[in-house]
Parts: C-alpha cells; structure tokens; sequence
C-alpha cells in the first residue's frame, strides 16, 4: 500500500521529531549540570578540624649541638640541632636553650605553628637531662615586644614563610645555621 502523507503532515513530523529532540537535548544537559553539581563539594563546607601529634619527647641536649640563633640584652638562645622536626600535624617542634648572661640555662622543648603564629611549651629540661612536663598544656600567640622574643624570631626569620612551614627540618637547620636555600643560590 502506498504512503499517503500529505506535504503539510511531513512538515508537522519533521517539526515534531526537531521539538522531541531539542527537548531531550536540553533535558540532558539539565541532568548532566545536575551531576556536576551533586559532586562539587559546597565553598562553605567545613574544613578538617587540626589535631595535634602525640608527643615524643627528644634526647637532652648536648652544648656541641647547639645553633645560637637570637641574643638580646639579657640572654642568648639556641636550638639543639637534633631535636628539630617538623611533626605531620604541621608543627615545628625543637628544643631551645636560653643562656642569661650570668651564665644560668633553661632548656625547654617546645613547638611553634606557622598557620595560628603560636608557640607551645612541652617541658622543661632538669639537670639530669630528664624532662618535666609543662602543666600548661595550650597554644599561646607569639610576642614580638619586649626582651622575650626568641619565638617570633624563630618564627619570621627561619621556620615560617607566612603562615606556612618554611621547609623540612634540614632546611629549617639550614636556615638556623646561616646557610642559604640552594634554590636562590646562596
């Protein structure tokens, strides 16, 4: 049997299938936008809460290990070349001597965090290279007055590039020791 369709009703199909098709186009990218969607994480997701690393309490220092690094008008202070690490949660940890000008010495371990510019003592160093822990047990801000402020020093001239971790402990030591990055060629 022969087709009998009319010019005008071909024109209808035709049209028919292009809206079928711009609709299903159209149908398809709102599905695909959708999915896009659904996967990107939301800008005000809350980030990862920090937790801090356990703590693991170094060797006592030696003199021959000691890297002077800041003197002002009342004392001197060091870092133990060997106690410096930089822990995973992001924290510089070291030991830090402060020699007062009669000669007397306080050795206390200690950690700085770039990202909050704080500083927090672990403990204090006794006589016979024992460690007592500090029963203060928070973050404080870094000072940058005043005679005390070996750690604001430690933090902006050797272990800290804003609020980031300067390098790897080597680098730090590096640093401490006056010897330039081998990236600036110093």
């Amino acid at each position: 049997m022969p087709n009998s369709t009319s010019p005008s009703s071909t024109k209808q199909l035709m049209g028919r299938a292009i809206l079928v098709s711009v609709s299903l186009l159209a149908f398809s990218s709102l599905s695909c936008a959708g999915q896009a969607t659904q996967t990107t994480p939301p800008d005000d997701e809350p980030e990862k809460a920090w937790a801090e690393v356990d703590l693991q309490l170094p060797a006592a220092p030696k003199p021959e290990n000691l890297v002077n690094f800041y003197k002002s008008d009342s004392q001197s202070f060091a870092i133990d070349k060997l106690s410096l690490s930089v822990a995973s949660d992001g924290t510089i940890r070291y030991t830090l001597v402060a020699t007062s000008n009669a000669g007397a010495k306080n050795v206390s371990y200690e950690a700085i965090r770039c990202e909050t510019y704080e500083h927090k003592l672990y403990a204090f160093g006794r006589n016979d290279g024992s460690w007592s822990k500090s029963r203060r047990n928070q973050w404080d801000r870094i000072s940058n007055t005043g005679a005390n402020k070996q750690h604001h020093i430690l933090f902006a001239e050797y272990f800290c590039e804003g609020t980031t971790v300067a390098g790897k402990a080597p680098f730090l030591l590096n640093r401490l020791q006056g010897k330039g990055s081998p990236f600036i060629g110093k």
